[in-house]
């Protein structure tokens, strides 16, 4: 295939509900789309879920626009590609920015296995047509308003509850959750909120029996998350510091983690989570999909990838209902009364993008073409 041109456009779409984390409260997401055209016009959509300011990662939206526009862009189109895994190889010389490659690679996957006649997940090697969701809950002003909501959100069937924990948010509210739900699959996220001066706390947090605790510590290590998982029982679960196949293998190795939180995004693309889904699958490690907070377009490429063999754990990957009024996908996601999402069998993503709506929530929007990477150049 033959890409004629990349087009980005920025929406804005308002949350239903705030979602707060230890390092920040986000009521609104600056969503970057990807739409890549072949020289057959045929179509695929990625996104890129970097947030609207430099909080999980170094990357966000406005240095994903221009990361794409002015060197990714210009090194896909016009380039003949023989499989969608190749793209990744295309953009090799740029260093980092792993959320602006996956959302033209992602975007480049959904239009191969669309002109194959196929959906996505089979198109990856997906072995199974249902995945197990669970949800994120995000710091709340009150512990009755956090017991509230999972009671809402248990009802609806979810698998396992994630709360957002962080210092002066945690031990007590664990404690509180845990005693009106004594049975549920229940996790804590602390999004890199401690240091291991704070041993003694999660040594008592060992008391709860939860699933796992997520990235307790520094967003770029494993060396004290290693030291962290010798000192507690509760298993060690990594996100943002696993951005490679060598991170996790490095992890797994030093005994960092027992769990690995999967990101699309952050690791660049369908080609490289692949590789981290093998790796923690060889030696034995669960992987879950964790979310972003994305439209509907990043949830279908989620689902895609959580079908794969090592997702074993259930995700991040929730309805559409729960994030916005009205997404920008047809159908919207929904998830059925026992806690699952079935993967869609229509080809590529599987389900139909509104461009009517995207129309209406763009901000701003570029065509990278052919002939613009012949004037840059």
């Amino acid at each position: 295939m033959i890409i004629t041109s990349v087009e980005l456009r920025q929406i804005n779409l308002p949350l239903v509900h705030p979602f707060e984390t230890s390092f920040g409260r986000t009521t609104e997401r600056h969503i970057l789309l990807v739409r890549v055209v072949d020289h057959d016009g045929v179509v695929g959509w990625g996104e890129c879920t970097a947030g609207e300011g430099p909080f999980y990662s170094y990357e966000w939206v406005d240095t994903a626009w221009p990361t794409l526009k002015t060197y990714l862009a210009p090194m896909v189109v016009g380039r003949e590609i023989n499989s969608a895994a190749d793209v990744w190889t295309l953009m090799r010389s740029v260093r980092g920015h792993r959320m602006a490659k996956a959302a033209i690679e992602n975007a480049v996957w959904d239009l191969e296995a669309r002109a194959l006649g196929r959906a996505l997940w089979k198109h990856l090697g997906g072995v199974r047509e249902e995945i197990s969701c669970g949800v994120s809950i995000g710091i709340q002003h009150s512990p009755e308003e956090l017991i509230e909501k999972i009671e809402k959100e248990l009802a609806a069937g979810y698998q396992r509850i994630k709360i957002k924990i962080k210092p002066g948010w945690d031990l007590k509210i664990i404690e509180e959750v845990r005693k009106r739900f004594p049975e549920i699959q229940l996790m804590g996220d602390a999004n890199s909120a401690y240091t291991l001066a704070d041993v003694p706390l999660f040594r008592e947090v060992d008391q709860f029996n939860l699933m796992m605790i997520e990235q307790p510590l520094a967003h770029d290590d494993i060396f004290d998350h290693a030291e962290l998982q010798k000192q507690i029982k509760t298993p060690i679960c990594l996100d943002e510091s696993i951005r490679t196949n060598a991170d996790a293998q490095h992890a797994i190795q030093l005994g960092a983690c027992q769990i690995v939180n999967l990101k699309l995004g952050r690791v660049g693309g369908h080609a490289q989570a692949r590789q981290v889904e093998t790796v923690c699958r060889d030696q034995g490690i669960p992987v879950w999909c964790g979310g972003m907070l994305e439209s509907g377009v990043g949830r279908a490429h989620n689902i895609a990838m959580a079908t794969l063999a090592g997702f074993t754990l259930p995700g991040d990957v929730s309805a559409s209902s729960r994030y916005w009024e009205e997404d920008i996908i047809d159908p919207a996601v929904t998830v059925s009364p026992s806690g699952t999402i079935k993967a869609p069998d229509a080809p590529g993503i599987g389900f139909e993008v509104n461009l009517s709506r995207i129309d209406r929530l763009t901000v701003r929007k570029e065509t990278i073409t052919k002939l613009d990477t012949a004037k840059r150049l």
